[in-house]
């Protein structure tokens, strides 16, 4: 009988228990956790496909550029503010004028920001690969880049932006400078994703850590980070989306929620009209680029406040401004069903509005957004896709 009884214990099987949601900033874990287990070919497909493109970037290194920051040491961060030209009416060109929305080709002379941006659409490629495939060559690649970027001491890039987007004849550096990097709570989400992978080694895990402790130090401590802070437009917005992400991935939810609590007012109530417009970016010479690149940072923000208790999908200023009277604004351009009439140097590239739909169609539950970002998104990219699945999801229920 006892015998029996082992035999049936035996046969009935152990339910595993699930796997831990990784802690992502912008993607969601648990959704991750479904989709590893449960994965769907187009998506798998697609994030095959960027994780082995991103096999070829790299490495890069602050060492790269040609030119030397006024510190004296290629280790720090230098770029070119792109909208500042020549001044025709001096000798020598300085100082420098502004053109809105024209980009001095000298911007590209320094290479710093287009290889941060490369290296970390690619970490994030690489993460999310590693994830979703357990490929170790992927987190190998990917660690390989953060070394080069972030910890070797021969190609790091030290902790701090002083001299990001200088003008010459004006200034070293300032702090719209920060927005280069607004990436960086994408990267840290691959960093997140090569948890567990044997390439990313304890000291590479620490190495990072103390790397971003001491950038969310220089944020908040030096005068481009508190310049930045006090922005008003986009920048703010950003400043805002970038220390929230840095401050979750280290553990610091007080300093994250403090922010977004104060994001309620200091950036949706003030930036955005009631009928959902963005002045300070409608004033922009790419007014309609500008006015989703706002919305694209506060809707990230939003996606990163929940992690801290703070509901911004919600929030409706007194004057009823909120995110998502900013979306629909910008929708019916977007699809063409009204004319943009403020100056867009650039057009109206109604698909960049694809993310900002799907985010919504998430966060407020509502059909519409995704068939509209269906109809707007041409060639979707592993993220988009992500989204839609997760969309799709949510709106089932």
């Amino acid at each position: 009988m006892r015998t029996a009884l082992l035999f049936c214990l035996l046969a009935v099987p152990v339910l595993a228990e699930p796997a831990p949601a990784p802690a992502t900033l912008e993607m969601n874990g648990a959704f991750l956790v479904q989709l590893k287990s449960h994965p769907s070919p187009a998506i798998l497909k697609a994030v095959r496909s960027e994780a082995n493109e991103a096999m070829t970037v790299g490495p890069y290194s602050v060492m790269d550029k040609k030119e030397t920051p006024p510190s004296g040491s290629k280790h720090d961060y230098m770029s070119i503010a792109p909208y500042w030209w020549p001044n025709p009416a001096t000798p020598n060109g300085v100082p420098y004028i502004r053109h809105d929305g024209k980009t001095n080709p000298e911007r590209y002379s320094v290479p710093d920001d287009s290889e941060f941006n490369k290296v970390q659409s690619a970490v994030h490629a690489l993460g999310l690969g590693y994830y979703m495939t357990g490929d170790e060559k992927y987190a190998a690649r990917a660690v390989l880049l953060l070394r080069t970027w972030f910890l070797d001491p021969t190609t790091r890039m030290n902790p701090n932006l002083n001299y990001a987007q200088s003008i010459r004849g004006v200034t070293e550096g300032r702090g719209i400078g920060l927005i280069d990097v607004h990436g960086l709570p994408r990267l840290l989400d691959g960093i997140t994703l090569l948890g567990g992978s044997q390439s990313l080694t304890k000291q590479d895990a620490q190495g990072l850590r103390q790397w971003f402790t001491e950038y969310l130090r220089w944020l908040q401590t030096s005068k481009n980070g508190r310049d930045e802070a006090m922005a008003r437009n986009n920048h703010g917005s950003w400043f805002d989306q970038q220390i929230v992400g840095i401050a979750l991935f280290l553990g610091d939810r007080d300093l994250a929620h403090q922010i977004c609590e104060t994001a309620k007012t200091k950036r949706i109530a003030f930036q955005i009209k009631p009928d959902g417009g963005e002045p300070l970016e409608l004033a922009r010479t790419k007014s309609f680029s500008y006015s989703v690149f706002n919305l694209d940072a506060l809707e990230e923000l939003a996606v990163e406040a929940q992690l801290a208790d703070v509901d911004l999908w919600n929030y409706r200023a007194q004057n009823g401004a909120s995110i998502r009277a900013a979306l629909d604004y910008l929708l019916p351009y977007a699809v063409g069903t009204k004319k943009w009439t403020h100056e867009a140097l650039n057009g109206v590239e109604g698909n960049i509005l694809t993310e900002p739909l799907l985010l919504a169609a998430l966060h407020y539950r509502d059909p519409a957004y995704f068939k509209d970002a269906q109809k707007l998104e041409k060639h979707p990219r592993a993220e988009i896709l992500l989204l839609q699945a997760q969309a799709e999801q949510e709106l089932a229920r």
